[in-house]
Order: C-alpha cells, then sequence, then structure tokens
C-alpha cells in the first residue's frame, strides 16, 4: 500500500488514515466504536456536527483506553457517569455524544447523540 504524499493517506498519530471523509476510513488500531451509524444519522440533520463526531470518531479509533483516567487525560472536559458511561462535548459544547465503555472489551458503544436540550430530556446513566 503506497503511503506517499498525495495517495489520499495521512498520518493520524499511531496510524495510516484514508484522507476521505467517511467513517471508517481509519485503519483499526484502538477501541471498537460501535455504531457509527448513530454519528452518521446525527450529522445528516445536523451538518455542523459533521467534522466534529468524524474527529472524535478517528480520535477513539486510535485510544488505548483501560480506565477511565486514559479518557480523562487526552479529554479533560470528558464526564464521568455510573455503568462507565462517559459524556463528551461536541462542536464546542454545542452538541453531547454519550458513550457506553467496556474498557474490558475495548469496546466503546454510542448510546446517544443530540442537542443539550435533548440530553436534558434523557437519562443518560440509562441510555
Amino acid at each position: 500500500m503506497h503511503r506517499g504524499r498525495g495517495s489520499g493517506w495521512v498520518r493520524l498519530g499511531k496510524v495510516w488514515a484514508d484522507s476521505c471523509s467517511h467513517i471508517g476510513s481509519v485503519i483499526p488500531w484502538g477501541v471498537n466504536v460501535i455504531s457509527p451509524r448513530t454519528l452518521r444519522a446525527f450529522w445528516q440533520r445536523h451538518a455542523d456536527a459533521e467534522r466534529p463526531l468524524l474527529d472524535w470518531y478517528n480520535w477513539a479509533r486510535r485510544a488505548e483506553w483501560h480506565t477511565s483516567q486514559d479518557i480523562k487525560a487526552e479529554h479533560p472536559e470528558a464526564s464521568f457517569l455510573p455503568g462507565d458511561r462517559v459524556v463528551f462535548n461536541i462542536k464546542g459544547n454545542a452538541y453531547r455524544l454519550v458513550v457506553h465503555v467496556r474498557y474490558s472489551t475495548r469496546r466503546v458503544y454510542v448510546r446517544f447523540v443530540g442537542t443539550h436540550a435533548e440530553y436534558d430530556r434523557i437519562d443518560a446513566t440509562r441510555v
């Protein structure tokens, strides 16, 4: 696989990624994010959320999370809830993303993505 300049591949930390703007373009490295379709469905309704959600997705796919401290070290504004739920502020706090992290299996389940008003109407510990 050629990874030279102009080939469409870019270096993202420890991995090479296709520079296209589609989910799934990053070569798997860290955690497995389930399900990116939820992210895609959200940015289809809120186009301004596409780049920030892709950035979060690519960051998470490269992450080596063994404890909540690993997340906090890289994302200090993340909020931690009971049941291994983590809340991320997306696009300068315009949106909220709630995930359930299974540290032992290196899986991250997208449980909710929405506006602050939508977030206020859910119980983030139960989604």
